[in-house]
């Protein structure tokens, strides 16, 4: 991927691959799962489908909440009355990501919650306040833009 824009030196790549391979499941030595682990399922197609089944259930047990996902625990982004902001475009990255590794029941199920979280104008808010009050940046683009990728790839 990297190669595409830029000359890496193999030996970089594979010490990269190395280290990366050795953290997961987790993201970090501290932090075990972060929404962002999703980008190693789609889009870059990383991951075995057992190591992508384990961050998607390591997500779906710590993060997934009513109205999103959070980033990570302990995320202090809009966090309010000790609760992380649940991020909309969690929902319909699940989405994808479970559809790549061919769990269509799972993918129909967060295209559902996509849905659920959609406002009066058909728009994803940026993220929920307390899992329940949206913030002032609705549409996010990365929200709506994987929301219509989740929906395109079924048809």
């Amino acid at each position: 991927m990297i190669s595409n824009i830029t000359k890496v030196p193999e030996d970089l790549i594979k010490k990269g691959e190395k280290a990366l391979f050795k953290l997961l499941p987790a993201e970090s030595p501290t932090k075990p799962t972060d929404l962002s682990l999703l980008s190693l399922i789609y889009p870059y197609n990383l991951l075995t489908k057992k190591q992508s089944e384990e961050i998607l259930n390591n997500i779906e047990k710590n993060l997934c909440r009513n109205k999103g996902v959070i980033r990570y625990i302990g995320d202090k982004y809009y966090k309010k009355n000790d609760k992380e902001a649940s991020w909309t475009m969690g929902f319909p990255w699940m989405a994808i990501c479970y559809y790549k590794i061919g769990n269509i029941i799972k993918y129909k199920y967060y295209v559902k919650k996509t849905v659920d979280c959609l406002n009066d104008n058909l728009e994803l808010t940026e993220l929920f306040i307390n899992d329940e009050e949206p913030n002032e940046n609705t549409p996010l683009g990365w929200s709506q833009s994987l929301f219509v990728k989740s929906l395109m790839i079924y048809l």
